[in-house]
């Protein structure tokens, strides 16, 4: 039996939105992108003009609204998430959603009370570490019980630079927020408070207070420690470990080879995210283009992620302007989303 090509349309070209169209049209099967639309017209043209047969739309509502679109992508400015998610509820078609959700909790309620009334998942949030390999080989170990139960997990975000617009928030809102939900994940529970402390400013990050280090707990009493460094030049590293009751796991460096020279031994490190997360992309999107095409139910991150996601951010934020822990309270989680 052939599947059918499953025709998507785009909601912010800009760079991400870019990259994942030539992600659907050169790496993932299965996907054709048959619309695009962008606050800047100019941009939007551009990219549908190398595209085979894309409309271009005056605004997200249209390209919603329009039936040669299945499913759609939104890749804009995080405040208008939230209209567009809604939209693509309201017209029954699945949709994949870059993080934030929405950007505050209010925003992601309301989705979230759509999609339950709906009656099944429409929304799959842009997660990406979940699709990663590492991420992956990380969580077997963890579920298999081989190191014990988890009692702490220390995660290490950090980025060579960060350009000029980016503000102190910025570290927990759009940097740790990953960090919060890949160990979400891992350990398959919620957290429930936060304390963030700033070290000895690095000089090479201007006003902003970096490095970061953030305590959470989880439910069960798991320690988990955040660490951002964002302007820490050598490049773009990931560090993730549990220790376990028995033993402890981590990611790997992500060097293919080991170079022994002059004295020295090393691997090399990726310059960015894109280098970093390339396949965990390509194997997001191809996933969910055979979840979406096949009828499936969506089993990738989902609304309650992206509100839980949100809710630690705010926490976070909270903690780090007042100094405290700070509690993070979650709604009830609806049935939805329990399976």
């Amino acid at each position: 039996m052939t599947r059918s090509t499953l025709h998507v349309g785009v909601i912010g070209t800009g760079m991400i939105g870019q990259d994942h169209i030539r992600r659907l049209t050169q790496v993932v099967s299965g996907a054709a992108v048959v619309a695009v639309t962008d606050a800047n017209e100019v941009v939007a043209k551009e990219v549908a003009a190398g595209l085979a047969n894309a409309t271009v739309h005056a605004t997200g509502r249209a390209l919603i609204d329009d039936p040669a679109v299945q499913a759609v992508i939104v890749t804009s400015w995080g405040p208008t998430h939230e209209e567009y998610v809604l939209a693509a509820i309201a017209a029954g078609k699945p949709v994949f959603c870059e993080k934030p959700l929405a950007t505050t909790q209010e925003a992601c309620l309301r989705i979230i009370e759509a999609e339950a009334a709906h009656g099944s998942r429409l929304v799959q949030v842009g997660f990406m570490r979940r699709y990663d390999a590492a991420y992956r080989a990380l969580k077997q170990i963890i579920d298999s019980g081989d190191i014990g139960a988890p009692l702490v997990y220390y995660s290490g975000h950090r980025n060579p630079e960060v350009p000029a617009s980016y503000t102190k928030d910025m570290a927990i809102v759009d940097t740790a927020v990953h960090d919060f939900d890949v160990v979400r994940w891992l350990l398959g529970e919620e957290l429930v408070g936060i304390r963030v402390l700033a070290a000895k400013p690095n000089s090479l990050g201007g006003d902003l207070r970096d490095p970061l280090l953030m305590i959470a707990e989880t439910t069960s009493g798991v320690l988990v420690n955040v660490e951002t460094s964002v302007n820490i030049r050598y490049g773009y590293d990931i560090r993730g470990e549990v220790v376990g009751e028995s033993g402890t796991a981590a990611l790997a460096d992500r060097g293919p080879v080991q170079v022994r020279r002059a004295g020295r031994v090393g691997v090399s490190v990726p310059v960015d995210w894109r280098e970093r997360f390339i396949a965990a992309f390509d194997t997001e999107f191809q996933e969910w283009i055979d979840t979406v095409s096949g009828g499936l139910a969506l089993a990738g991150p989902s609304s309650w992620d992206g509100y839980a996601a949100q809710a630690v951010c705010d926490a976070g934020v909270q903690a780090l302007n007042g100094g405290e822990r700070v509690a993070i309270d979650l709604v009830e989680k609806p049935a939805l989303y329990s399976s």
